[in-house]
């Protein structure tokens, strides 16, 4: 049962007593979420590794540092939005991590899709150096995050949850509290099994349909509105018609949290031979396409 927190309404005068350090903020999600905190009022700096990526920023009030140690320093909550596991401990862990910066009752909120196993490793590291810990990753996409319409599945001790809501507040629309920290990560990658067993479907179904002498335009025209008809199924449809792999969720990304998803699966007995298969095909195509949207794995399908 999980229970529900914030959103833009929430926002009041304690989001402009919080520094918050985005760490990744150059990224499609980051860049969003650094530019929607500081519009609701918090004292933001933020870092990236390719620097220029998150420069734009500035013109949003926000202070973009050199290092990740630069942005954590001082910072009453320090949010990570970084690619995968590896990169996410490369950044903040060790000696010279990033964390190692921080002000004593600095809150670690985690809101990159890490996995079952890689969300572990950070709660396992937070609570060996006593650092407050939230998992939060988060449903949605580009055009949801720079609108600060997101959801953060959020898990972790009840008593970090107005240290770190007004941080939510201002990239979601809504929060969905789950329990304990990583219940967030085994629900986010519930909810991109679905997202990505939809995308895989529209891609191959338009691959299908153009090898037989179908135009997808008949098969999206007899599917709207239907019981069988989803928006997502128009969305990325309409991007495979127009050519348009302009990313708003990478091709790279997807196939990390597809691995992810089929690791989930076989790790809690699940037989899910759909999902090992997506993964396959979404790590073969990244390897190419790995820039453009995920719905360029239809590049991959198309005869």
């Amino acid at each position: 049962m999980w229970s529900v927190g914030g959103g833009h309404d929430g926002e009041d005068d304690m989001a402009s007593k919080i520094t918050v350090a985005v760490l990744g903020a150059g990224g499609i999600m980051g860049f969003g979420m650094a530019k929607n905190a500081a519009k609701a009022g918090l004292d933001v700096r933020a870092w990236n590794r390719t620097k220029d990526k998150a420069e734009p920023l500035a013109e949003f009030g926000v202070t973009v540092v050199d290092t990740a140690r630069d942005a954590v320093r001082g910072a009453d909550v320090i949010l990570t939005m970084l690619l995968d596991i590896d990169i996410t401990k490369d950044v903040v862990f060790g000696d010279d991590g990033a964390l190692s910066a921080r002000e004593d009752g600095a809150v670690w909120l985690q809101m990159g899709t890490l996995g079952e196993h890689g969300t572990r490793e950070c709660i396992d590291f937070a609570a060996a150096h006593g650092i407050p810990f939230v998992d939060a990753p988060v449903v949605g996409t580009k055009g949801p995050a720079m609108d600060g319409e997101l959801v953060p599945l959020s898990s972790g001790d009840d008593a970090l949850r107005a240290r770190v809501q007004p941080v939510l507040d201002a990239v979601g629309k809504e929060t969905r509290w789950l329990g304990e920290a990583g219940e967030g990560s085994k629900m986010k990658l519930v909810v991109n099994s679905w997202f990505v067993s939809i995308v895989e479907a529209t891609a191959e179904t338009f691959a299908l349909a153009r090898s037989v002498g179908i135009d997808p335009k008949d098969f999206l025209a007899i599917m709207d509105g239907g019981p069988l008809d989803v928006p997502y199924l128009g969305m990325k449809g309409q991007k495979i018609l127009d050519e348009d792999w302009e990313p708003q969720f990478g091709l790279t990304g997807a196939a990390k949290d597809a691995r992810l998803i089929a690791q989930l699966g076989r790790d809690h007995g699940a037989d899910v031979p759909m999902f090992e298969a997506i993964a396959k095909r979404f790590t073969e195509g990244a390897g190419e396409h790995g820039d453009k949207d995920a719905i360029a794995t239809y590049l991959s399908a198309r005869a």
